[in-house]
């Protein structure tokens, strides 16, 4: 049994992997309470600048970030934006690699690059290459496309459009661009799950082809 722990877990992968990772001491972190836990999480509530100090004394040997906001939770600013998906998720990285975490698994995206003028990309290409440099003995990059699942809090407008029309905006991508077709956030989960405790060491990237094939 590894000691896990978890920051992003009142999201939408999260909180699918709080109902399904079983055989580990789990704990997340969570500015906000969360309800209807399994019995055996337990959820720290403090402010993120707490969190260095109650990861070292969870001592965890795995770490999964699932953290990120929305433009629009962001106040459409761009350094709200990258406090959250890429300072918080390197704060929280440091902080579990300090504690002693040997695995790092990190929800990404599909096209994630620094090398891009998309902002949200170019973030999630800058943390992959950040959480590289901290030298995890294994680390793992999700990288999904399009997420669906149920979003009952989260009124975005255009990406619930976005969903509707995904079922047929799948079936006109070619097969050799799987990577950008979406994907359910529970098989995300899935795969996380089967990774955790994984003691192959080295950098692991995951796109949909490869999340799927874990999940199943």
């Amino acid at each position: 049994m590894s000691n896990v722990v978890i920051a992003g877990a009142s999201g939408l992968i999260g909180s699918a992997l709080c109902t399904i990772l079983d055989g580990h001491k789990l704990d997340i972190l969570v500015r906000r309470p969360v309800g209807n836990l399994p019995d055996a999480i337990t959820q720290h509530v403090a402010e993120p600048s707490r969190w260095p100090e109650i990861i070292m004394a969870l001592s965890p040997d795995i770490a999964i970030s699932c953290l990120g906001t929305t433009w629009k939770k962001s106040g459409k600013d761009a350094s709200q934006f990258r406090a959250v998906d890429k300072d918080l998720v390197l704060a929280f990285a440091m902080a579990t690699h300090l504690a002693g975490a040997s695995q790092f698994i990190a929800v990404s995206s599909v096209g994630a690059t620094k090398d891009t003028g998309n902002l949200y990309l170019r973030t999630k290409g800058e943390v992959e290459d950040s959480l590289a440099l901290l030298a995890f003995d294994r680390l793992d990059i999700m990288r999904p496309g399009l997420l669906t699942g149920d979003r009952r809090n989260d009124r975005r407008l255009g990406e619930r459009a976005a969903i509707m029309v995904a079922p047929i905006i799948d079936r006109l991508i070619p097969g050799a661009f799987s990577r950008f077709r979406s994907i359910p956030a529970f098989t995300v989960a899935r795969a996380i799950a089967k990774l955790v405790g994984n003691g192959t060491s080295g950098r692991f990237i995951h796109e949909n082809e490869a999340i799927r094939s874990l999940a199943s």
